[in-house]
């Protein structure tokens, strides 16, 4: 942070001093809403949430070393009230990026892939200067700001992830800090019962591409009609990235390996180099692809861009990792968030990381679908039922829809023989697997998934405890609410994730 003295904090904030706060003393340190963070020199923002209100920590975070906290009302603590701390804290971030003139603001939105994006980009511009970005998913109008206010003097970028609940947020989002480039990456069903439409969505993610300057750049994905469509709403310069022949930054030859992780060719205006991705899923070559646009339009080699796409690994949490224990049984831990064009994405790479295994899955019904809910999370459980799984776990409450449609798709492909399949002995299709012969105790032709419903994320855990055996394979997905990390933190053993 650029450090400020609290006679500027209130000014900028229209605020005032309160508490004996001294009107000399300098913010030095990090600004924070948690007061477990607080450092020596920082500024503590109490906002009032839904079941903890900061104002209650006030003088828990002087004594940890905050200079004064910024407040709605009076606390036993130097301070600078204002009447709305969240509304302080955007106004304090747009004051930091006016003052940072050398700065390039690079703003990056999505349905999903939005984190995975940020940090490749974050890595490349890492190679040309000090870089800031959100830590994990800092996306709305509180992490948003605070990432801000993470810069200092020396900072040359940041990569800046922007969420919308709702139109007009990403808006307000690119007022705080205006972008010089902005990436467009999918507009996808997350979110769809607030917004009531994939149009609405269309509308609220291109607010990034309507903030960008003349001078700017719109990196927008190709194979996207929603996204592609963007192109008329700024007057920016448009770079398109995607895999079709109409893509200035593409992708050629795309080829995953037994692990899930996709290798191509990355086409440039310039020339080409390949790219061997450590990351898990076919999906990620689209984030690599909008990564290495931004990065290509800041003047990056081709050859160096191709170097640190090949070289990253999951910089966020709870995004597609891999861990193996030490009986061999995989756990993919993609557990952040999840939509339905996450979870289609998610089952895609499970199927090939763990080809050839017994494989299982947890998942929730997701959230915030509107109308479009039921049908929706029915089309999910036939997804995960029709999945090949030896076992689905359904936690958490509304999960009907889900199990109604996994018990339909898993009792359809136990019904269905594979392609070329006969019974023992040479027997016609209709003859049910016997003990030793191939494909007993998995599920396939005669035997179907094993679905059950559990309450929450400590029970899914237990449920695959009696299930796992050494080489098993596991994916554990859902929407935020259902904390499904604590899942596999204990499938892990409990190792902290």
């Amino acid at each position: 942070m650029i450090p400020l003295p609290l006679a500027r904090i209130a000014e900028i904030t229209s605020g005032a001093l309160s508490g004996m706060a001294d009107p000399r003393a300098v913010v030095r340190g990090p600004v924070v809403i948690d007061s477990r963070a607080v450092e020596p020199g920082s500024l503590f923002v109490a906002i009032k949430g839904a079941r903890v209100d900061g104002h209650d920590y006030a003088a828990h975070a002087i004594r940890a070393g905050a200079v004064a906290v910024l407040a709605a009302r009076p606390v036993e603590a130097p301070a600078v009230i204002v009447p709305d701390t969240a509304a302080a804290l955007a106004e304090l971030a747009a004051a930091q990026v006016r003052t940072l003139s050398n700065v390039t603001v690079i703003g990056v939105t999505g349905s999903a892939g939005k984190t995975s994006t940020k940090d490749l980009l974050a890595r490349l511009t890492a190679r040309i200067g000090a870089t800031i970005a959100p830590q994990g998913s800092f996306n709305n109008e509180l992490g948003h700001p605070l990432t801000v206010l993470r810069a200092d003097l020396d900072t040359r970028f940041m990569v800046l992830e922007l969420a919308a609940r709702n139109i007009g947020h990403i808006k307000e989002l690119t007022r705080i800090a205006p972008p010089q480039i902005g990436v467009v990456l999918n507009v996808g069903t997350a979110h769809l019962g607030v917004f009531g439409g994939k149009e609405a969505i269309a509308k609220a993610k291109g607010e990034l591409v309507e903030s960008l300057p003349r001078s700017g750049v719109a990196v927008l994905n190709a194979d996207d009609p929603l996204v592609r469509g963007m192109a008329t709403r700024t007057e920016a310069r448009i770079t398109f990235y995607g895999r079709g022949e109409s893509a200035s930054i593409r992708a050629e030859g795309v080829v995953v390996d037994a692990r899930g992780r996709a290798s191509f060719t990355l086409r440039t205006p310039s020339g080409a180099a390949h790219v061997s991705l450590q990351l898990y899923g076919e999906h990620a070559v689209e984030n690599a692809l909008a990564a290495a646009a931004a990065g290509y339009e800041l003047g990056l080699p081709v050859a160096t861009i191709a170097e640190e796409l090949s070289e990253a690994t999951p910089r966020s949490r709870w995004r597609m990792e891999v861990t193996e224990r030490a009986d061999g049984v995989t756990v993919v831990n993609d557990a952040y968030n999840a939509n339905p064009d996450s979870m289609k994405a998610a089952f895609s790479a499970f199927e090939v990381l763990g080809r050839g295994r017994r494989r299982f899955a947890v998942i929730a019904a997701l959230r915030e679908l509107g109308e479009e809910g039921p049908a929706l999370n029915a089309e999910l459980g036939r997804l995960a039922g029709g999945a090949g799984l030896a076992g689905l776990v359904v936690a958490g409450p509304d999960a009907e829809p889900v199990l109604a449609g996994a018990h339909a798709a898993a009792q359809a492909s136990a019904a269905q023989p594979p392609a070329g399949w006969q019974g023992p002995d040479g027997a016609p299709p209709g003859a049910p697997a016997y003990p030793g012969q191939p494909g007993h105790g998995q599920p396939g032709y005669g035997q179907p998934t094993r679905i059950v419903h559990v309450p929450d994320a400590e029970a899914a855990a237990r449920e695959l405890a009696a299930w796992l055996r050494p080489g098993d394979a596991v994916l554990i997905k859902g929407p935020r609410a259902m904390g499904l990390e604590r899942t596999a933190e204990l499938v892990l053993g409990g190792a902290t994730q």
